[in-house]
């Protein structure tokens, strides 16, 4: 993570592009990639969605818009000064309390949207 950070640091001071990073534009840039990653399923049905079904160029273009979302995601957290690894395990570990396994495991319910 700290590598991939570390090019994204480069990458934009080389092209003096650090004083557009503000922690509002990448927001914005995130959610536009995220448009993007959403536009190739927008259509396709729950079963053409899935990998064995999507086609080469679908796939390809998945894995184009995964990284613009995942960069930008980086990129976000390195200005917020946020470590994407901690917080994420930290995250499991808060939904893993919400959603128990034993009311959780075949429920797609929301946790709090359950009758108790």
């Amino acid at each position: 993570m700290e590598e991939i950070k570390n090019r994204l640091r480069k990458f934009a001071d080389e092209r003096n592009w650090d004083q557009f990073h503000t922690p509002k534009n990448l927001v914005m840039a995130l959610n536009g990639e995220i448009g993007e990653l959403t536009e190739i399923f927008q259509w396709l049905d729950s079963d053409n969605s899935k990998l064995e079904n999507l086609s080469d160029r679908d796939l390809a273009r998945c894995k184009e818009e995964i990284a613009d979302v995942f960069l930008y995601l980086v990129r976000l957290a390195d200005k917020l000064e946020i470590n994407l690894i901690k917080e994420g395990n930290n995250k499991i570990d808060i939904n893993a309390e919400k959603y128990p396994i034993d009311l959780s495991k075949d429920n797609a319910i929301k946790y709090n949207q359950r009758d108790e």
